[in-house]
């Protein structure tokens, strides 16, 4: 289906409305279990980038079902209650179906909602966990040999509770038939991805500017997990390091300033990242680099050469090998997969899949 992007004026106001050039799309019909204390913001997030894409588009690409779990009403974390449509009994024919699970994550109880769960999987062709509905999918054995995520909290719970699970700490998942995302803001960047997938990515592009969206950002982009939380405040010298580290990207300092404004030596500050970060300093600070980097290269438009500097690369063969030895390919391939020219045969997306036209 071809699509035109117009500019209309209406009393003054102009609208970026898409044209449809061909016939209509099939709706796709997508559930949301609401599940009492659920995240306001992520289901929010998740359901508006749907409205939005029936919006831009013209016609209904996609009808939302709202499922309760126990009642009518469900009560979200915020104290806000959101009316169903329907209680899982009388859901029939979705294209997919979301768990928003609730805060803090479940460890027991819902036994009827789980087992319901179990019965949908053979009938309805996806499944997603929406912050800690990922948890709950687990608990129904739906994500045994699948990648999936969840919000940072609860990686380690996910992890030691399902083996059996892949968890990792990335903003989203999309393992064959599950999506799972990390909750809060990260439901849209699920939900875009899905949308460029079926529809392509100039309509997710716009869905995300009508949200004032900096960026679309990508499936493999780590969770921040702030370090306080990973190391508690027991080591404050090692946090106070990385700080230093992330305030001197441009300009990077060695192992040996760093461990003089921390006030340790250089073998102390080194035996502190071996212990708790799995690295030394310097290895530790290239990586920080490296990924400013990357986040430079997929959303701003400045010369390679001036994104090394920086990110603290004075020479570009410098940069151009720490990076390809990093990940696997070099600055000039990681902008050309991020932005395709046009007429490509392939459209890739910004978070890091191809798609067929």
């Amino acid at each position: 289906m071809r699509r035109l992007f117009l500019l209309q004026s209406h009393n003054g106001r102009r609208s970026l409305t898409l044209k449809n050039t061909d016939h209509k799309s099939r709706t796709r019909r997508y559930g949301f279990v609401l599940v009492p204390e659920f995240s306001l913001t992520a289901f929010s997030c998740a359901v508006e980038a749907l409205r939005t894409a029936n919006s831009l588009a013209g016609e209904s690409l996609y009808e939302v079902v709202l499922i309760g779990a126990d009642n009518e009403l469900v009560r979200s974390s915020c104290g806000v209650e959101v009316r169903v449509d329907r209680q899982p009994d009388q859901v029939t024919q979705l294209d997919a179906l979301f768990v928003c699970g609730p805060t803090p994550v479940l460890h027991s109880g819902h036994e009827k909602l789980i087992a319901w769960l179990r019965r949908q999987s053979r009938a309805i062709p996806s499944l997603g966990g929406i912050g800690t509905g990922s948890y709950l999918l687990a608990r129904a054995g739906l994500l045994d040999g699948y990648r999936a995520t969840i919000h940072w909290l609860d990686i380690a719970t996910l992890r030691e509770a399902f083996p059996r699970v892949e968890a990792t700490a990335n903003l989203f998942e999309t393992d064959r038939d599950r999506y799972t995302c990390s909750g809060g803001t990260a439901s849209m960047d699920m939900l875009l991805f899905l949308i460029g997938r079926e529809h392509g990515m100039d309509l997710a592009s716009s869905i995300s500017e009508q949200f004032v969206c900096e960026r679309i950002r990508l499936s493999d982009e780590v969770q921040r997990v702030p370090l306080k939380v990973r190391l508690g405040t027991l080591q404050p010298n090692l946090i106070e390091a990385v700080t230093l580290m992330e305030a001197n990207i441009e300009e990077p300092l060695s192992t040996d300033d760093l461990a003089h404004h921390v006030g340790v030596s250089r073998r102390h500050l080194e035996r502190l990242f071996r212990q708790h970060l799995q690295s030394v300093p310097s290895q530790y600070y290239l990586e920080l680099r490296l990924d400013r980097a990357r986040v430079l290269l997929r959303t701003d438009d400045k010369p390679i050469l001036q994104v090394g500097l920086m990110c603290g690369f004075s020479s570009a063969s410098y940069f151009s090998t720490a990076y390809r030895n990093h990940f696997g390919q070099t600055p000039r391939q990681e902008r050309r997969n991020a932005h395709p020219p046009a007429g490509s045969p392939e459209l890739q997306s910004s978070f890091g899949h191809s798609f067929e036209r």
